[in-house]
């Protein structure tokens, strides 16, 4: 949900309105802009979860801070995670006396209760993060802060960064569906994974290992979907177990782990046939970004499951977007 677009206002109106913006959605208590009024630019973008709430900030160099002294004030027992999304440079991130530029590849964490912190990059930034009460992770104050320098040793890292992106790009049709619920719980246990993979005594370690580990499984599934040798063997590696025990527990959790596979990929090669800006691109090479490297089992298996061919469906697909645009 857009909460603020500064490029709409008056520009002696920009800064007030952007300070007082990210007070309310995001407990910030100083922007610090680089640019002045007329050419500084912010979006703010905010969705809810479940108990969690997510944030696109982007626009013109800045600096967000979130002071000890308003920590301690208003006794906020958040947890926020932060990333610096794809294409936009580098983050300045420091929290509780560590610092950190964050990259495309890593994640910041914050949390509110024990540690000032502050955010900002140069030139045209982009950051999306989420905040969750502290209580959801059953994780001591003590453990949350000492993971807060050592997240980049975790292999947990890329997982919830992908998964943060994926959550970002269908915020908009997910938000407000009785799947928030669901997808709030599984950021939740990432992020419980992420922390004591890091920080966690061994035998919290390894509880949290096991809770976590069909979650984990999915979001490493989503994160290497496209790639063809995303095989059961590779999985189980990936994640220490055997091939045995990764079967066992898809099942325990209701989840047959090929048919997963093939239908998120067909669901992803469905849209891009759909969509106007692959039209130049083959079918052949749509099937094979999505994994599939045999043409003739990509087109059985997607009228198995559409009841069309590929070539029809993308025929359809033009046909009803050009009677749309006429109408129009």
């Amino acid at each position: 949900m857009l909460v603020l677009d500064t490029n709409d206002l008056p520009v002696a109106d920009r800064y007030e309105a952007l300070r007082t913006a990210v007070a309310r959605e995001g407990g910030v208590d100083a922007v610090e802009e680089n640019e002045p009024a007329a050419g500084m630019w912010k979006r703010l973008e905010v969705w809810n979860f479940g108990p969690l709430t997510m944030f696109d900030t982007r626009g013109t160099s800045a600096r967000f801070v979130r002071s000890y002294r308003k920590t301690s004030r208003e006794l906020v027992d958040n947890v926020s995670i932060m990333t610096q999304a794809e294409g936009f440079g580098t983050g300045a991130f420091a929290c509780d006396g560590y610092q950190r530029h964050l990259g495309a590849e890593g994640v910041g964490l914050t949390p509110h209760m024990v540690a000032p912190h502050e955010y900002g990059w140069a030139g045209t930034g982009r950051s999306v993060a989420f905040t969750v009460d502290i209580a959801h992770l059953a994780l001591p104050v003590d453990t949350v802060r000492a993971a807060i320098p050592l997240l980049r040793h975790s292999p947990v890292e890329s997982l919830l960064l992908q998964h943060i992106r994926g959550l970002r790009r269908h915020a908009d049709q997910l938000s407000g569906n009785a799947e928030a619920e669901a997808l709030a719980a599984a950021t939740i246990q990432l992020t419980r994974a992420l922390i004591v993979s890091v920080a966690g005594p061994d035998h919290t370690r390894r509880e949290v290992a096991e809770e976590t580990l069909v979650t984990r499984v999915l979001a490493y599934l989503r994160a290497h979907l496209t790639e063809p040798d995303l095989t059961p063997q590779r999985i189980a590696r990936a994640h220490g177990i055997s091939v045995r025990t990764l079967y066992r527990l898809c099942e325990q959790g209701g989840l047959s782990l090929e048919k997963w596979i093939i239908l998120r990929r067909l669901e992803g090669a469905r849209n891009d046939l759909a969509a106007t800006e692959q039209a130049h691109r083959t079918i052949e090479a749509i099937a094979r970004s999505w994994g599939f490297t045999h043409p003739s089992h990509f087109s059985r298996r997607f009228r198995q499951t559409y009841g069309t061919s590929p070539g029809q469906w993308r025929r359809h697909a033009r046909r009803s977007l050009s009677l749309r645009t006429d109408e129009a």
